[in-house]
């Protein structure tokens, strides 16, 4: 691993569902000294920032600003679990740096494991209409914080590939400042930092991480940030094989966060090889979760297709872990794409009240 960095889950937090005021009481109970509440959301959860380094370069990186996309709270509990235990790296790493880290910043949309907040805003979108109550707490800290990075912390999609075979675990992006998608200065700092966390895990997990398309988006916040000088970092999780509950894609996300801040600390606003950047391979939207091959429905003619599946994660009523339900997304000749699982369904009799599958609705057929 990276610089002997001993990868630790914080045990606190086993589940990919992660509650807020189960998060608010750990910080609270643990790191009381460090953090401080930054605002409220629309329903009156507290956001907390925690501040931690006394370095010259400041940086500042926001985890859940889509409520279902835990990963990057989940990294950061690592980190301090890590640090914990390993205490020269958080010492050597943050006599370079000040993070301040601000913790579930949509815990409305979090708590229900919903991407929007509770006036269904995605605060993604948000930077020019400043509609939700949450955002403008962030925008106001990046403005008027005198900051040299900002980390956007995202998940993605398991729809992604970086070669059309290996998932898309980790993927990066230095957004665009402009729709020419011009590389200025503050796009270079962001690409060589990336490059560093590239050149360091790419290693550790071949063929599975991916730079993100580059196009500009008016209304986004990464985009933004980067417009007005500030070199911002995408982070997004994605899948690991065979591990929808993301614990692979937790330990290397991790890895990936203490990478980055690493980077920072020692290039210091240096865009030493951020050419490597453009050598990462693009995400590819190759595949869906499930695809049933060759299935022959019940019609009173020929009728054989193919039936592509993509679990939507729900967070049901009394649960601590999220449940996935297979929705149908897809009927017909789906040959250009792939799923994670494949099932031939040759010869095989499908078994269903209904003659053919509802998209974008629950799977209510099995195969026989």
């Amino acid at each position: 691993m990276p610089e002997n960095l001993q990868y630790r889950q914080n045990p606190n937090f086993p589940n990919r569902y992660i509650s807020p005021e189960k998060l608010f009481f750990y910080l609270q109970k643990n790191f009381r000294d460090y953090i401080s509440e930054v605002g409220k959301s629309y329903l009156g959860k507290p956001i907390y920032k925690m501040k931690l380094g006394n370095g010259a370069v400041k940086v500042l990186a926001w985890s859940q600003m889509h409520g279902n996309e835990s990963n990057a709270t989940h990294a950061m509990l690592d980190l301090l679990e890590i640090f914990k235990c390993q205490p020269e790296l958080k010492e050597i790493l943050f006599s370079e740096i000040t993070l301040d880290f601000i913790f579930m910043l949509n815990p409305d949309g979090s708590e229900k494991w919903t991407r929007r907040n509770a006036l269904d805003i995605d605060m993604n979108r948000d930077f020019l209409k400043l509609s939700s109550k949450e955002f403008p707490i962030l925008k106001n800290m990046a403005e008027g914080g005198d900051y040299q990075y900002g980390l956007n912390l995202h998940e993605q999609r398991t729809i992604f590939t970086t070669d059309g075979k290996n998932p898309a675990t980790l993927s990066f992006l230095a957004p665009s400042v402009n729709h020419q998608r011009e590389i200025n200065e503050t796009r270079k700092k962001a690409m060589a930092v990336i490059s560093r966390i590239y050149e360091n895990l790419n290693p550790l997990i071949p063929n599975q991480i991916a730079r993100y398309s580059d196009e500009f988006y008016p209304t986004s916040v990464g985009d933004n940030f980067s417009k007005i000088g500030l070199p911002t970092i995408l982070f997004e999780g994605g899948h690991f094989i065979d591990d929808y509950k993301r614990k692979g894609t937790r330990k290397y996300y991790t890895m990936a966060l203490y990478e980055g801040l690493k980077a920072i600390a020692e290039l210091k606003g240096a865009t030493e090889n951020w050419e490597n950047y453009q050598k990462i391979p693009e995400n590819r939207e190759t595949h869906y979760d499930i695809i049933y091959r060759n299935v022959k429905l019940n019609t009173d003619f020929e009728c054989i297709l193919d039936i592509a599946v993509q679990y939507r994660e729900e967070l049901r009523n009394g649960d601590d872990e999220i449940s996935f339900v297979p929705i149908v997304m897809e009927v017909g000749d789906i040959g250009i794409k792939k799923g994670w699982k494949e099932i031939d369904c040759t010869g095989k009799t499908f078994v269903s009240e209904r003659k053919f599958p509802k998209l974008d609705a629950e799977v209510d057929f099995r195969i026989e």
